[in-house]
């Protein structure tokens, strides 16, 4: 049996490439793809909110669990070193539905 070696990997930024920030995802999902649409949710009224979607990025269903294990890893590592990161019931509950 024989191991193939890893290839080196070297990570490039696009011309486009931009940083910014989302408090909202919202994921759909289709036999062929997930896709991820990030935005950022921002209060109009005490009593409403508007997510202003910015980036769609769709994702191979292996991608996608690719993405699952290292987010889990990550988070795992998170909070081993900073607590345990707290999530309002409220807001997890009106996700879950959204979705």
């Amino acid at each position: 049996m024989t191991i193939q070696q890893q290839p080196n990997i070297r990570l490039v930024n696009a011309p486009d490439y931009r940083d910014t920030y989302a408090n909202s995802i919202q994921i759909r999902v289709s036999v062929w793809d997930f896709l991820l649409v990030f935005g950022r949710l921002q209060p109009v009224t005490a009593q409403e909110v508007e997510v202003q979607n910015f980036q769609g990025i769709y994702l191979s269903p292996q991608q996608a669990k690719a993405l699952l294990t290292i987010l889990e890893q990550n988070v795992r590592q998170y909070e081993g070193t900073f607590g345990e990161i707290k999530l309002d019931p409220n807001i997890t509950a009106q996700q879950s539905q959204i979705n």
